[in-house]
């Protein structure tokens, strides 16, 4: 003769997937969330770089400014970011000119991250994009002739 449970037949696996949803929602949103971070550090890190080289090669500040922006949007194109490069750069000389032999030029790039899936009634509490900044220091070549 067999003695029938309490009832709590397959509760188990209804607790199971409860458990595993609560847990794996906000696992594969902290992925989401590191992954465009880690793209946009990317971005930062390569568009400051180029940014910079670029600039100290060009033959004036005008074509160096052009170059650098131009170089800044194809780092975030790239990494699938849609900003405006000439807002994400901030291009700084310690001389002035900007070109003078032996001066450096340091290339800022500012990226924003937005969150996913956060509503914009939340922005009053939780910001709603992530900033990431780089910057990277060229130096002009000392035997150029000053423009």
């Amino acid at each position: 003769m067999r003695v029938r449970g309490d009832g709590d037949a397959g509760s188990a696996l209804v607790e199971f997937l409860g458990i595993s949803l609560v847990l794996l929602v906000p696992i594969v949103y902290l992925v989401l969330v590191l992954g465009r971070i880690q793209a946009a550090t990317f971005a930062a890190e390569g568009a400051a770089r180029e940014a910079a080289r670029v600039y100290v090669a060009a033959d004036d500040a005008e074509q160096g400014t052009l170059r650098a922006v131009t170089a800044v949007g194809i780092a975030l194109v790239d990494q699938g970011f849609v900003d405006d490069p000439a807002d994400a750069l901030v291009v700084r000389c310690s001389a002035d000119p900007c070109l003078t032999p032996g001066a450096e030029v340091a290339a800022t790039v500012q990226v924003r991250v937005p969150l996913p899936f956060v509503p914009t009634f939340v922005g009053d509490v939780v910001p709603l994009e992530v900033p990431v900044t780089a910057e990277r220091v060229a130096p002009v070549d000392t035997f150029r002739v000053a423009r």
